[in-house]
């Protein structure tokens, strides 16, 4: 039970700390310049790679796996992060 709720905290911090630095920096910079949505699609995908990480740290037993599970899914969790911000593949949802 202790474990459920300390994973019901872990895992919205993992997802709200992130999103505070662009937050923060916008009060003091026109440079940077999110909407409501872009809030809500970063949340979305930092919230999807916490809880993949999560399940993987749950699920799988060898720590070598673990490690290489968890990397592929930063990468993937980078890479669609770079194609919505600057469209890195060039598609329909490339963010420029």
């Amino acid at each position: 039970m202790y474990m459920k709720i300390k994973r019901l905290v872990i895992i919205p911090s993992v997802v709200a700390i992130p999103l505070l630095v662009p937050l923060i920096v916008m009060q003091f910079t026109n440079e940077v310049s999110w909407t409501l949505f872009d809030f809500i699609v970063a949340a979305f995908l930092l919230f999807i790679a916490a809880m993949a990480v999560g399940l993987i740290i749950r699920k799988v037993k060898d720590k070598t796996y673990r490690i290489i599970f968890s990397a592929v899914v930063f990468a993937l969790f980078l890479l669609i992060w770079a194609e919505i911000a600057v469209g890195i593949f060039g598609t329909p949802f490339a963010g420029t």
